[in-house]
């Protein structure tokens, strides 16, 4: 079994088919499969799914919705391969699963083992759990939910999506692979256009990709951003790096390390 939350919220079996369910049983499912295997109290479950906007009886409707839930996890069940199981506990539910059959958690799990590979020199395990960790995303996540919930686990998920690509753009700046990470910081720098440190990172990957130039434009693009929005300069590692790629500074050289520059 797969239960998607990184985009829209689907199940799938192991077999990769989609099971087929109703939009108010897949928000029961994400409000429980946010933390898998954990006690979620009823109060909590329907401030989830329906926030102010209260169904008439919302205790009725959520066993409704919780029993069309377990139907379609027993769909799963059948199907062969690993399940899951709804369980009803006092006061509220626990969605029985292993934890990596949810991608958030799976991605959580990846991040957690590519750290680990990085404090031990393992520079390639660690870029390709890395990327098995944000190849996982499919979009905007829980793109079906609307409420303030939703809202705040996105806002968790994009913070963890950033701190990965982040992880991975410095790890692949230390190999010399310039020109890999432009991509993915171009994207992440268009969600995060005030992060110092995300648009630093590629200003370096530019210059060391030999694009002067562009680099220099970025600059001076979050430089007016940040005099529009904040009334401020950039911050003074910002600045340094930007004058050291003006100079071309042979401090800028691949071999020097990528959190020392950033941090000089």
């Amino acid at each position: 079994m797969n239960i998607q939350l990184l985009g829209y919220i689907e199940v799938h079996t192991a077999s990769g088919s989609r099971v087929s369910m109703s939009n108010g049983v897949g928000l029961l499912l994400a409000a429980t499969a946010w933390t898998p295997s954990a006690f979620t109290a009823d109060a909590e479950v329907i401030e989830r799914l329906w926030e102010t906007q209260l169904p008439e009886h919302p205790r009725n409707a959520l066993y409704t919705l919780a029993t069309r839930l377990r139907k379609a996890l027993r769909c799963v069940t059948d199907s062969g391969g690993p399940g899951g199981e709804l369980i009803r506990r006092h006061g509220g539910y626990v969605l029985a699963v292993d934890e990596d059959v949810v991608d958030t958690s799976r991605f959580r799990h990846l991040v957690t083992q590519a750290k680990v590979a990085r404090r031990r020199n393992e520079a390639e395990r660690a870029l390709a759990l890395y990327g098995e960790a944000l190849a996982l995303w499919r979009g905007e996540p829980l793109s079906n939910m609307t409420t303030a919930w939703a809202a705040a686990a996105r806002l968790t998920l994009h913070h963890e999506h950033r701190d990965a690509v982040v992880g991975r753009a410095e790890l692949i700046l230390q190999l010399g692979r310039s020109d890999e990470c432009v991509a993915p910081l171009h994207a992440l720098a268009a969600h995060h256009p005030l992060d110092e440190h995300v648009v630093g990172l590629l200003m370096l990957a530019l210059h060391r990709s030999g694009r002067q130039e562009e680099a220099l434009r970025c600059y001076q693009a979050t430089r007016a951003l940040m005099i529009d929005l904040l009334g401020d300069e950039p911050g003074p590692q910002l600045r340094s790096l930007h004058e050291r790629i003006l100079c071309r500074s042979e401090s800028l050289r691949p071999d020097r390390g990528v959190l020392d520059l950033m941090s000089s």
